[in-house]
């Protein structure tokens, strides 16, 4: 066993440690779990959703302290009171469809045949979340796996230690049988070997793409199927009859909200040149109103990054970049202390030869490029590695849905950034990763079809 710590990003402080389980102890707790399912499954598809949603509703009861829990593990202000609202959003709609797209598929039947598709659920499922918006990204899976019948296991970022507890704990007192969903804390080794060992039916992982990696190295030969949501330098494209000040407002929140800490995070913005010079000198002013300080502050606009480290890897971008030719345009905030707590930055000069426009920065960092036309932007924004979201800014959705389609990427977003709607599948191409969650694609990959061929005796 080894010991997983949470360092608070506030001050550097221990904020919560566990004992990661043994090899030996995860194999026989996930047995339990495993003979469990079946039970689950077998209960009406009503009573699963309803202890669901107790549970969902349960995690809402517990916000006072979860807010101030999460500005102490990642950093988030506790000003924009976490994360309940998309929480619920998305479990509820899942909730909302689930007879629909649980419902078996009818091929016909006549005097001879009955023929039709069942969904059923894969059995355990291994949800492995990360620490950027935690409660989010778990309940996307959680919520639909367990509402198909399938038993849950959630294993969270060490950054963010407590909230599966504090899911496992909701959820529980809801209703939800302890050995259907359950939390765990396991070191990297032991889940590599578990998941080679068959130890889930189906795994579905938010994270790096190196993490990704190595969940799919560990599962190979296993046939066991990995979801995988990963990296992501989502680009947004301000045309140039878009509304400017819309188009800066929502382009640099999305940049920048949570230290810029978000999978569908914009991290590249081409405007047409005609607007750029304007749509700079907005961002600029919007950027120097930020207040950057102790996330528990009310005051406290941006918060520090989760993790020195990843401060110092968008230090390190920016300063390559500048060397490179880049101009920054934000001075440094008093409160950046040169570790976790990180001024937010916007670059121009920017070429696609530096790292700031290639590799994830997932910090408070936005490049701007002038484009001439459609043609120089879509070449940009699919010059990339990734492909999770583009946001499009025009008043002509058919020029966006052309554009769109033209677009590698998972989503794309027009007149608007950085979020997910829950009737959409959310997904990725590229090194983003493969797979989809929510929506009643959602529910078809955290089931296999089984078909039945019944010949009647006449």
């Amino acid at each position: 066993m080894s010991v997983l710590r949470c360092i608070s990003p506030i001050d550097g402080s221990v904020f919560a440690e566990r004992e990661t389980a043994s090899i030996d102890a995860a194999k026989i707790q996930i047995a339990a779990i495993r003979t469990a399912q079946a039970a689950w499954a077998a209960r009406p598809l009503q009573e699963r959703i309803d202890l669901v949603m107790a549970g969902v509703a349960a995690i809402g009861a517990m916000n006072d302290q979860i807010v101030p829990e999460l500005a102490r593990m990642m950093g988030r202000p506790v000003r924009y009171g976490g994360e309940f609202g998309g929480f619920n959003e998305r479990a509820s709609h899942m909730a909302q469809i689930a007879e629909e797209a649980l419902a078996d598929i009818e091929v016909g039947e006549d005097a001879t045949f009955r023929r039709y598709i069942k969904r059923i659920p894969h059995g355990v499922v291994f949800v492995v979340a990360p620490w950027n918006y935690p409660y989010m990204t778990a309940i996307n899976t959680v919520a639909p796996a367990l509402i198909a019948g399938n038993a849950v296991v959630l294993k969270h970022a060490t950054q963010t230690l407590l909230v599966g507890e504090r899911m496992a704990q909701a959820f529980h007192s809801a209703g939800v049988p302890e050995d259907v969903f359950a939390n765990i804390f396991l070191d990297h080794d032991t889940t590599s070997d578990l998941i080679a060992g068959n130890a889930f039916d189906f795994i579905n992982f938010t994270g790096s793409v190196g993490g990704g990696a190595a969940m799919e190295r560990a599962a190979a030969g296993t046939f066991t199927g990995v979801s995988t949501e990963l990296g992501g330098k989502d680009p947004g494209y301000v045309m140039d009859d878009a509304d400017l000040d819309a188009a800066v407002d929502t382009l640099i929140d999305g940049a920048m909200f949570n230290s810029g800490q978000c999978c569908c995070g914009i991290e590249r913005i081409y405007v047409h040149e005609s607007l750029h010079d304007a749509f700079v000198e907005k961002a600029v002013a919007i950027v120097n109103d930020y207040v950057l300080g102790n996330p528990l502050e009310e005051a406290t606009t941006l918060g520090p990054m989760a993790n020195v480290r990843f401060a110092d890897e968008v230090r390190a971008q920016v300063a390559e970049a500048v060397a490179d030719g880049a101009t920054t345009h934000i001075e440094p905030f008093a409160a950046d202390d040169g570790g976790a707590y990180l001024s937010p930055q916007i670059l121009t000069n920017v070429t696609h030869k530096m790292r700031v426009m290639r590799d994830e920065s997932f910090g408070p960092v936005v490049g701007i490029m002038p484009v001439k036309d459609d043609a120089e932007a879509i070449a940009l924004m699919n010059d990339s590695q990734f492909g999770l979201t583009a946001s499009l800014w025009t008043s002509d959705v058919d020029r966006a849905a052309r554009v769109g389609d033209r677009i590698e990427t998972g989503t794309v977003f027009l007149n608007r950034a950085d979020y997910l709607d829950p009737g959409l599948c959310w997904t990725g191409c590229k090194n983003t990763g493969r797979g989809g969650g929510l929506s009643v694609i959602g529910y078809h990959n955290l089931t296999r079809p089984k078909s039945y061929h019944l010949k009647k005796v006449t």
